[in-house]
């Protein structure tokens, strides 16, 4: 792996830098008609994939910086895994309650589908993340053009691989649009600019489990010993494969990438186990996700140019084929050195 030491230890940071604290205010927003409800009287609730995943404990604290700086009464909720089923019973739950705004990060957006659309028949606003392409939305924002992202992982991936050998990717679950979006962006890329790679299997599923990303990478090293290279992209992937590639010594002829936030990688990324992580600071997209709600709840409307007064999401985008999909511009990749300078 001649290109992998080349790597290590050089800096590398892509895309709009995440403000980590001191957002600006969506405060500038029209407050609308007289008929429209003041902050306190506002609910809102983001729903997550899962409570117990650091990637989503980070966006609660947007969530709760929203309620703050707003006045609102936000907050979030989420089951103990990624069941869909789950997710499906906590939005069936809040129906009953009126809540202004529900946004969400769907398990699996069809699953999701009928129960946001009942949502939206009692006027509910709904807004989601992580989801492009669903139904039964008002808005869905990104933080970045998905197939990019993927591509973005792929060429890095390539690099380090010196552009040839075999290689792996993971997903949270099969269902799980943006990450199969990233995945297949991914290929792609390979099959067309880097002949001289194969990926070996067809995606690997996590269930964003880090355990369980563990488990499959131990499996993917034992059957293929000349495995170069992983990418991941649920945040629990990347260090789980990173463990494995750890305990097998391996750190410097396996190139591991994916999505993951600095807290969860830096381990891992100081020792050469993880090469290089991407992405965007759920705290902000959290915060992102409300802040369009409350636009629209003010009888506003999302377009191009839209500035949410967030870092990342001062100019939205429409994406390109859909009517109500937007994208930011937070994406962040980063080595051992520029992961460092993040607390979260």
């Amino acid at each position: 792996m001649n290109h992998k030491h080349a790597l290590r230890g050089t800096a590398l940071l892509v895309g709009a830098a995440l403000a980590l604290t001191g957002c600006s205010s969506v405060g500038s927003v029209a407050s609308g008609s007289s008929s429209t409800p003041a902050a306190d009287d506002m609910v809102m609730v983001t729903v997550v994939k899962a409570q117990t995943i650091p990637w989503f404990q980070r966006m609660e604290v947007g969530v709760k910086s929203f309620a703050d700086r707003t006045g609102i009464d936000a907050r979030q909720e989420g089951a103990d895994d990624v069941s869909p089923e789950k997710q499906v019973q906590i939005v069936q739950d809040l129906i009953a309650q009126q809540p202004t705004a529900i946004t969400v990060v769907p398990n699996s957006p069809e699953a999701l589908s009928s129960v946001l659309k009942q949502a939206r028949d009692q006027g509910i606003i709904v807004v989601s993340h992580e989801a492009t392409g669903i139904e039964n939305v008002d808005i869905d924002i990104e933080a970045f053009d998905n197939p990019s992202y993927g591509s973005e992982i792929m060429d890095n991936l390539a690099e380090c691989m010196g552009d040839t050998g075999e290689y792996v990717q993971f997903v949270g679950g099969l269902t799980a649009k943006t990450h199969m979006e990233w995945v297949g962006a991914a290929y792609d890329n390979q099959q067309a600019n880097f002949p001289n790679m194969t990926r070996v299997e067809t995606p690997i599923e996590s269930t964003d489990d880090q355990g369980t990303a563990y488990e499959r990478a131990k499996e993917v090293l034992a059957k293929y010993p000349n495995i170069a290279g992983f990418q991941g992209s649920a945040g629990n992937d990347v260090p789980g494969i990173a463990r494995a590639v750890q305990e097998a010594g391996l750190e410097d002829q396996v190139c591991v990438m994916g999505t993951s936030i600095p807290s969860v990688a830096n381990q891992y990324l100081a020792d050469g186990s993880i090469d290089k992580i991407f992405f965007w600071d759920p705290a902000l997209a959290g915060e992102a996700q409300l802040a369009i709600a409350l636009i629209l709840a003010d009888g506003g409307t999302i377009e191009d140019g839209t500035d949410l007064g967030i870092e990342g999401y001062n100019s939205l985008k429409k994406l390109d084929g859909y009517d109500n999909v937007f994208v930011g511009a937070a994406s962040v990749a980063a080595d051992a050195a520029t992961a460092a300078k993040y607390n979260f």
